[in-house]
């Protein structure tokens, strides 16, 4: 599969956005089957955009708002338009988005979705490329009800990769879109099948942690009742943890919380929790992602040279499976979260850095900062992966 990266600050003359896009994807030859995948900035007219784009682009375009972008050959911005053109002959591509999800139409919405999508493929898709919203009300899905929709629909294991859209910390004007249609709760997907081999890894940035272990022994989805034999802002209060109650997602993000999860099978894993609200009359605590109970929670603390270690780390690995496999990898899509953004202050420069460093030459990547990234991670015991949804995590998949 082929792919080239393509970029534009434009965004409030969209004639001249589409202009300069077309421009420079004049010498990218399309093949048989091709798609765009685009990030934009949260003041993009996306659906005028697209009008522009299908008159010459007679493909998907499947994407979401996202609080800044990383590419080859342009480097880090946080303003503009960026798309990836993937192309082949033998590869094919299939793209569709819900309806607005809450959580009683969830299952069967996202079941609907993906079979009609599915039904435009030739053979099984090898990678669910998915971008959700931000679960900011009671009836509103989180990230990790997402993945069990989509396993639930799709009936076997695929690996299943995206981001929460993203804007300027706001969470406001964060927007998924497909071709002409946006919405801020809907789940966009991108089903590629055929002749590619998807290398996936994932690395998350928190290797410091506090004094903050507790057992969830009450729990319902993403919110939290109790840690212990106590509420959950008892437990706060108990570790000296200062407590604003309300939406506090921007206050506690270089400190998310440490989830560690155990399978049937004898697997446990982390994954980080980015918590969003604190409600003091109900002393619960409500996060972007599930946190079932029996589980294990924990702190930890992000700093700026472990967030530079793990995008090491992270290319690193994905070199080691190119370089292990016989299939040629042209094609890399990397996902990464919003407070390692914060995180590198003056720096925001370094994980774009890290993947010029490297991946190999002639390697096309796109990035986006996300509020959230759905990426596999492999079990301590068995090895198998496991389809979740993290914070604070470098993710990339290698096509």
């Amino acid at each position: 599969m082929d792919s080239v990266v393509l970029y534009t600050e434009e965004i409030d003359d969209l004639n001249e956005a589409a202009k300069e896009l077309f421009d420079q994807a004049k010498k990218f030859p399309l093949k048989k089957n091709s798609v765009a995948l685009l990030y934009a900035e949260e003041e993009t007219d996306l659906t005028s955009l697209y009008a522009l784009l299908s008159e010459q682009w007679k493909f998907p375009v499947v994407g979401c708002t996202a609080m800044a972008m990383f590419l080859s050959g342009v480097g880090n911005r946080s303003i503009g338009i960026s798309v990836m053109l993937m192309t082949g002959d033998d590869v094919f591509f299939a793209a569709g988005m819900t309806r607005g999800l809450n959580r009683d139409n969830c299952d069967e919405e996202i079941a609907r979705t993906y079979a009609a999508i599915k039904a435009q493929l030739p053979s099984e898709e090898k990678l669910i490329l998915t971008f959700g919203g931000m679960p900011m009300e009671e009836d509103h899905i989180s990230g990790d009800e997402a993945i069990a929709a989509i396993e639930k629909a799709c009936g076997k294991h695929v690996p299943i990769f995206g981001a929460l859209a993203s804007d300027g910390f706001t969470c406001a004007n964060a927007r998924i879109f497909c071709n002409g249609k946006t919405n801020a709760h809907s789940q966009a997907f991108l089903l590629i099948a055929g002749a590619v081999d998807p290398q996936v890894i994932e690395v998350n940035s928190i290797e410091n942690r506090a004094n903050f272990t507790y057992k969830v022994t009450e729990s319902n989805r993403n919110k939290v009742f109790r840690l212990g034999d106590g509420t959950f802002l008892e437990a706060l209060k108990r570790e000296n943890i200062v407590i604003k109650t309300g939406t506090i997602i921007n206050d506690y993000l270089l400190s998310p919380f440490i989830l560690t999860l155990s399978y049937d099978n004898g697997d446990t894993v982390e994954v980080a929790r980015t918590i969003f609200m604190l409600d003091a009359e109900t002393s619960t605590g409500t996060f972007l992602g599930s946190i079932p109970e029996g589980s294990i929670l924990g702190v930890g603390i992000i700093n700026r040279s472990d967030v530079q270690k793990s995008v090491e780390q992270a290319c690193d690995k994905i070199v080691e499976a190119i370089n292990s496999s016989p299939k040629q990898y042209k094609t890399l899509l990397c996902m990464t979260c919003c407070a390692r953004f914060l995180a590198m202050a003056s720096n925001t420069d370094a994980e774009l850095n890290a993947c010029r460093e490297r991946l190999p030459s002639g390697m096309s990547f796109l990035g986006m900062y996300g509020n959230g990234e759905f990426c596999p991670i492999r079990g301590n015991k068995t090895g198998e992966y496991h389809n979740l949804f993290h914070n604070f995590t470098f993710a990339m998949v290698a096509l």
